[in-house]
């Protein structure tokens, strides 16, 4: 198939793209970067994206999994950030991702240490949130208003709760992604279908408005990528090709827990920080039975790390907050992995849980053009405006932007468009395709399925369910190329080591299959 990424559709493109000039070239193959290349591709331009690990290897795995419709911007009066977080949430929920964003419920519990006068003040927030779903269009089917509900409905979605002092919960919903990384993958394969060379792998060593110097980091190659005009995407690492750009990234750390360690969790959580009047550690439960807790917002001083490393003091503070309102506290033994993620935040005073998530676009004397900023929820129009930028500078002959209504890789056409509440805790049947494979593949479910039915050794579920058609797709289909990609990006099965011991063998026995 046309979107297919894998080794040899790799090796074939690195050959094609030493021999022409492109009419942009994407370097980052996060959000952002894929996001640039699909909008790039999709107005008919050649492209060529660029990254010196894989998809997904930096900040796009490392989120909260959250599509957020901007009410944490809204409490700082960032009031054009959280629209356009809205009116993304929705073309992510009803146009161009439906098959791998929901709208999920979360809940603040009342407990004692929330006041009355706190509750009202968030209460009123959520209204206020649900006014910019109002502004964005996205249907109250799709996404419910928040609500009020007693402490028997509160433990009723949340097991682990104390009950004691409990006044009741207020209940919101936003949107989730079953997968960040999956996100991207999606972007990547949808560019691709429209002709984008997606290469992985591949380090840019020098940066310029003409193209770039670039490793083959499989190999130990280097040549050269012409290009009309250049994306530099990179995020948090931005500035180590072009050293103009100040960055102070913030590290966010959340802790995995597995299923049996906070059981009877239908609904997220937004947990009061003590001393703290609008932050919040997020319960975050996942489709595969895991609980995330997090994030922490600490800046990040000296070298910018490949992958940020977790510190002791963050996993306490975590545990602390998250404690204070559940009946049996969790102890650091219980604590089955963790990750962190870096913001590519711009640098500027003060906090870094203050500055604003607002993009930012940057043009180098040389005419390269670096997009930073942002967050996950405002990839598309992120890209968005790189494209429009460098179509102007380059004066490329482009159409306007079309990526708020293409669906991407395994969207089904309508799927978001019946009737009937949402569920946090059903996907959109398809008859004898198992609703945990349509919540990862959409359309291309029943494909991953009929592999199954081909070798039924390949049925065979591992750590988190995932099975060795899902680890073969991902070599064949996906653009997995090693044990690490598999298991850390296209699966999540890495998150906790000791199911990552685990899953090695039939990691490795798909990328030989």
């Amino acid at each position: 198939m046309s979107s297919s990424l894998n080794a040899t559709r790799r090796t074939r493109e690195l050959a094609e793209v030493r021999d022409l000039v492109v009419d942009v070239l994407v370097v980052g193959l996060g959000a952002t970067g894929a996001g640039a290349a699909l909008d790039a591709a999709s107005r008919g331009m050649s492209v060529a994206a660029i990254d010196a690990h894989d998809l997904a290897f930096g900040t796009s795995r490392w989120s909260s999994k959250m599509i957020h419709g901007g009410l944490r911007y809204l409490a700082r009066g960032q009031v054009g950030v959280a629209y356009e977080s809205a009116v993304e949430r929705d073309v992510l929920l009803r146009h161009t991702a439906p098959h791998l964003v929901r709208a999920h419920p979360y809940m603040l519990p009342l407990v004692p240490a929330v006041s009355r006068g706190q509750a009202a003040v968030v209460m009123a927030g959520y209204r206020l949130g649900d006014g910019l779903r109002t502004a964005a269009s996205t249907p109250r089917r799709l996404l419910p208003g928040p609500s009020r509900i007693s402490a028997g409905q509160a433990l009723a979605l949340a097991a682990p709760l104390s009950p004691h002092g409990l006044r009741g919960a207020l209940l919101s919903w936003d949107g989730r992604l079953v997968d960040d990384a999956r996100l991207v993958v999606a972007l990547a394969r949808t560019a691709a279908s429209r002709g984008a060379r997606i290469l992985t792998r591949c380090r840019a060593l020098e940066l310029a408005g003409d193209g770039a110097q670039v490793r083959d980091e499989l190999t130990g190659d280097t040549f050269t990528i012409r290009a009309r005009t250049v994306i530099n995407a990179t995020g948090a690492w931005a500035a180590q090709l072009n050293p103009e750009i100040r960055m102070r990234p913030s590290r966010g750390t959340h802790l995995v827990f597995r299923p049996e360690t906070l059981p009877g969790l239908a609904a997220g959580m937004h947990v009061p920080i003590p001393g703290e009047g609008n932050r919040f550690v997020l319960v975050l439960p996942q489709p595969d039975g895991r609980v995330y807790v997090g994030l922490t917002d600490e800046p990040v001083d000296g070298p910018v790390p490949d992958v940020p490393q977790v510190p002791e003091e963050d996993v306490t503070f975590l545990l602390e907050v998250l404690n204070s309102v559940l009946e049996a506290p969790i102890g650091r033994a219980q604590v089955a992995g963790t990750y962190a993620g870096l913001r590519p935040l711009l640098a500027a005073g003060g906090r870094t849980a203050d500055l604003s998530r607002k993009h930012a676009l940057l043009t180098s004397p040389s005419g390269v053009v670096t997009i930073v900023g942002g967050k996950l929820t405002t990839y598309r129009r992120m890209a968005e405006d790189a494209v429009d930028r460098v179509v102007s500078l380059g004066r490329l002959d482009a159409g306007p932007c079309r990526t708020a209504r293409l669906p991407l890789v395994g969207a089904r056409t309508g799927a978001a468009s019946g009737g009937g509440a949402p569920s946090a805790l059903s996907a959109r049947s398809v008859p004898d395709v198992p609703d945990r494979l349509l919540e990862r593949y959409g359309s291309e479910a029943e494909a991953v399925l009929a592999l199954m039915a081909q070798d039924p050794g390949l049925a065979e579920p591992g750590p988190t369910g995932i099975t060795g058609a899902e680890l073969v797709w991902a070599v064949r289909h996906e653009g997995a190329l090693d044990v690490a990609d598999l298991l850390d990006r296209r699966t999540r099965i890495g998150l906790v080591p000791e199911d990552r011991e685990a899953a090695l063998p039939a990691a490795r026995a798909a990328l030989a299959y």
